[in-house]
């Protein structure tokens, strides 16, 4: 592994998750993050660092049995920052993360008073549905993919370092590597009020990660943060995994992501 990936984690403020992971798994990866980090001035105290299990699949995993492994195999990890007080209402948002063969697997649960679907175009503005966001800086450098899916599985992907300067992702590419199922089926809808509960699954290829070279996810490093949102509903939200700050709501910030480790 590259040293400046090790180095990196000079930013961690919790080495609890890694220490608990040397006991378990003897990495030496895990073993020299750590001894990197007791030398280490921490920076920034409120870096979340999330482990990502490699979950061994034999074939080509189907998004029912991804569903299936995250759920028997991975943990829950809440999206409950509030970051804008001017915004307080707080839907219950978890979800889980793996990785297999190359590939993320995410599941999202969502819990919300509304819900709104009215985007169906690849690449459209998801953000403004009941929508969950997934920011990936896969070469910890600024520049980042923004995974925006709306409650039936629209989604929104670029690449850049902020919000004005970013480059779509081919929506024929997102159609043809991205898999997606939403527990609410595909048809948009306008706003349903009186509470609901959805679920989705993703599957992200590396290939989709196309300003990289063959990335592989064994023992990778990247900063990233997930998210929580509704521009348009009626009671408009913004809520992370990891804490942004700001004066005004923007996800768009990858000095705030967190920390993934692929095992």
């Amino acid at each position: 592994m590259p040293m400046h990936r090790i180095l990196s984690f000079c930013k961690f403020n919790d080495k609890s998750d890694i220490l608990n992971r040397i006991e378990k798994k003897g990495k030496l990866l895990f073993l020299l993050c750590c001894i990197v980090l007791c030398g280490c001035n921490q920076s920034n105290k409120n870096t979340n660092v999330l482990m990502v299990k490699k979950i061994e699949f034999e074939g080509e995993a189907s998004l029912q049995n991804v569903s299936n492994l995250l759920e028997q195999q991975t943990e829950l990890h809440a999206v409950d920052l509030i970051n804008w007080e001017e915004f307080p209402y707080q839907p219950d948002v978890k979800f889980r993360i793996a990785h297999s063969n190359n590939q993320i697997w995410l599941k999202f649960y969502v819990t919300e008073d509304n819900i709104l679907a009215k985007r169906t175009a690849t690449n459209s503005a998801t953000h403004r549905d009941s929508c969950v966001e997934f920011f990936i800086d896969t070469q910890q450098d600024g520049n980042y993919y923004n995974f925006e899916f709306n409650c039936i599985g629209t989604t929104h992907l670029a690449y850049g370092p902020n919000v004005r300067s970013r480059e779509f992702i081919s929506p024929e590419l997102i159609k043809e590597k991205i898999k997606i199922e939403s527990s609410l089926g595909k048809e948009p809808f306008e706003e349903r009020t009186g509470g609901h509960s959805w679920e989705m699954t993703v599957i992200i290829p590396s290939e989709i990660f196309v300003h990289d070279e063959k990335i592989q996810l064994d023992s990778f490093i990247a900063n990233a943060n997930f998210y929580k949102c509704g521009d348009d509903t009626s009671a408009k939200h913004y809520l992370s995994w990891n804490p942004v700050k700001g004066e005004r709501p923007n996800f768009h910030q990858p000095s705030f992501f967190g920390k993934l480790v692929f095992e």
